[in-house]
């Protein structure tokens, strides 16, 4: 819709096909209904690719300021929730109403349950669908990635890509909770529901949110900015205590005179369950002697234990709960300016179906808006 809005603003002929009834389903769903439509600090630095510097051209272009001016102007309210998430302060519908306003008000024409069957190209693109041949000088690939199906998301996109000699970058399901093997479900056995600020790390990267711990591993915010940036095999490190010492807290109370049991003075800095499973685990025969009678020797690795849990997850739960796709059409084969194939003049790809994946947080969303914009002053051009 965005590319389309674009587009169709130059004077293009312009067609939306969707094989969906319902156009910007996942614009719906995101952020809880409310749509984090956009981080105000969006830089490449958050994205996720083969080539990190691709997404700079297009970001720099279309800034998270100018798609807020658009919101603004259609007079949505919406507020900043943290670390410069933007979310609406009411509907995430209202996001959609914006672009389906500005598609008709340029004159772009929908056409939903639109199935598309063939692409092909002689002279000009044809598409063909149950409601016939549709033809034209340019075609942007706008399809997203895997990512929730229920939805109507296909491999329809990375399909066109190969179809035109276009390579792929190994995809996966991101920002999607982590599944615990069994030596960690045993570890945290009906843990479903609690939830911990952490510091997560994987593959050299930080985040510092909470996690949520569900039936089958972890999930919350600082899970799935971190799945984005695992690979299977790789160890997640998590840091239950990021502001506190805790073999120095020990230390400290010690010296303040405390006589209580250690997990009533872990729970003081870690979350009660967490902390009397972690004393469970330590001392497995439920003796739990008053802090005095412990010595640092007993005492270093439960703390090293709380700051730094390791595990290996199995998998992540998977493209039916994953928010986004990694992976996609190799940006080697596209321009960074304009999102045109370098292998077929006229032939678009943008947003997801590209290997441009983005944090949680509205990153996406920006990214979405970015690539579309830079497509749209595009296409048509020769």
């Amino acid at each position: 819709m965005m590319c389309a809005i674009q587009a169709a603003k130059r004077g293009k002929t312009v067609a939306v096909l969707d094989h969906t009834s319902k156009v910007g389903g996942k614009i719906l769903i995101s952020g809880g209904g409310r749509c984090n439509f956009t981080n105000v600090g969006a830089t490449p630095s958050q994205y996720v690719s083969s080539n990190p510097q691709f997404a700079q051209s297009a970001l720099s272009r279309f800034t998270p300021q100018d798609f807020v001016a658009m919101v603004q102007e259609h007079g949505i309210a919406f507020h900043e929730k943290k670390l410069g998430q933007l979310f609406c302060d009411e509907s995430a519908r209202s996001i959609v109403d914006l672009l389906v306003t500005r598609c008709h008000e340029a004159k772009a024409q929908f056409f939903l349950d639109c199935k598309i069957n063939k692409v092909g190209k002689s002279e000009l693109f044809e598409v063909e669908t149950n409601q016939g041949i549709f033809s034209s000088h340019s075609l942007v690939v706008a399809t997203g990635g895997l990512s929730i199906p229920k939805l109507g998301a296909t491999g329809l996109g990375y399909e066109i890509a190969e179809q035109f000699g276009h390579k792929l970058i190994t995809r996966a399901p991101a920002l999607d909770g982590f599944v615990f093997g069994s030596q960690e479900i045993e570890k945290f056995p009906g843990f479903a529901g609690v939830s911990a600020d952490v510091l997560i790390k994987v593959n050299g990267k930080k985040f510092r949110e909470n996690i949520l711990f569900t039936h089958t591993g972890l999930s919350g915010p600082a899970a799935l900015q971190a799945s984005l940036h695992w690979y299977s095999g790789e160890v997640v490190e998590v840091n239950f205590s990021p502001d506190r010492d805790v073999l120095m807290w020990f230390k400290e109370k010690r010296k303040e005179g405390a006589r209580s049991e250690i997990k009533n003075l872990l729970a003081e800095i870690i979350p009660r369950r967490l902390a009397e499973r972690f004393c469970e685990l330590y001392f497995p025969q439920g003796n739990l002697p008053p802090l005095p009678q412990l010595s640092d020797k007993i005492l270093s690795p439960l703390a090293n234990e709380v700051q730094s849990w390791k595990f290996v997850p199995t998998g992540t739960v998977g493209y039916s709960k994953a928010e986004v796709t990694r992976g996609g059409v190799d940006t080697n084969g596209l321009s960074s300016k304009t999102l045109e194939s370098k292998l077929v003049p006229q032939l678009y790809f943008i947003g997801e179906v590209v290997d441009v994946t983005g944090w949680l947080g509205g990153y996406n969303f920006q990214w979405a808006w970015a690539s579309a914009w830079a497509a749209g002053q595009a296409v048509g051009t020769k």
